[in-house]
Order: structure tokens, then C-alpha cells, then sequence
């Protein structure tokens, strides 16, 4: 009998051990759907950024912020930072001048502030002036103005 309890004990032992035992598959099912939420979170947070391409350029209607030259903002500017908040934007474009550089805010619309690094008026000049400063910002962008 205690043989038999026993025999019957260590199957129901195996059965339970190998029924739990996780399969390869789900790991795999819920790797795929964490990778795929992963990449449309990615693409989603890149289209909020800016997009950025090698030409493209947006389009704003902006001015100089309060304060600051509006004699500095020309037709193409490269723009290194975007904040809603203007405490952000100064400290940015004060660490900037501290560097060396001649940079300046601008507002657009909607009250977004873009930390301006150099402009110009012509693209050609902002492209190669953008081009020069990733190297610091590599999400530096083209912003053109709109009259």
C-alpha cells in the first residue's frame, strides 16, 4: 500500500511539475506584443518631437519673445529647443550665450517657445548652420517663418 501511495505520489508530483512549467510560446506572444507596443510608442513620440529629415523645414507664424531683438530673427532659423514653459527656454538659451553663442527666443501662436541658435535667410545657410550643430543637438531642426 505505501508503495502504491507513493508510486501514485511521485506521478502526481511529475504531472504538476511538467502542467506549470511555462511554454516558449507565451514568452514569445508577449515579447512580440511588448515589441510592437514599443515601436508604436516610439513613432508616436518621434511624430511629437519633429520629425527629422535631412531638408524638411516647419512652418510658423513666430515672433521675437518679449524682450528679445526681433531684428535677430530672420526667414530660416535653426531652432535646439521648444518649451511651453519660458523659465525652461531662458535657462536653455542663457546656458547657450554662457557657450558663446548668439541665441534667442521666439514665440509662435500657440505659445510655444522655440530656443533659437542662428537664422538666416536663405536655406542653404540654415542647413549647413544645422547640420554643424547637431553635433551638440542632434534634434536640431529647420523652423521657417510665416508672414
Amino acid at each position: 500500500m505505501k508503495r502504491v501511495l507513493l508510486l501514485v505520489s511521485a506521478v502526481a508530483l511529475v504531472a504538476g511539475m511538467t502542467s506549470c512549467k511555462p511554454k516558449q510560446s507565451a514568452y514569445r506572444a508577449a515579447y512580440e506584443r511588448a515589441k510592437q507596443q514599443e515601436v508604436a510608442q516610439s513613432a508616436t513620440s518621434q511624430d511629437e518631437v519633429m520629425p527629422v529629415a535631412t531638408e524638411a523645414t516647419r512652418s510658423e507664424r513666430v515672433q521675437a519673445a518679449q524682450g528679445e531683438d526681433a531684428n535677430k530673427l530672420r526667414t530660416f532659423s535653426v531652432v535646439i529647443g521648444s518649451f511651453q514653459n519660458i523659465t525652461n527656454a531662458k535657462s536653455l538659451k542663457e546656458r547657450m550665450v554662457a557657450q558663446g553663442y548668439h541665441a534667442f527666443l521666439a514665440q509662435n501662436e500657440k505659445g510655444m517657445y522655440r530656443v533659437i541658435l542662428s537664422s538666416f535667410d536663405n536655406k542653404a545657410d540654415a542647413v549647413k548652420s544645422r547640420d554643424a550643430i547637431r553635433s551638440l543637438f542632434s534634434d536640431a531642426w529647420i523652423l521657417e517663418r510665416a508672414f
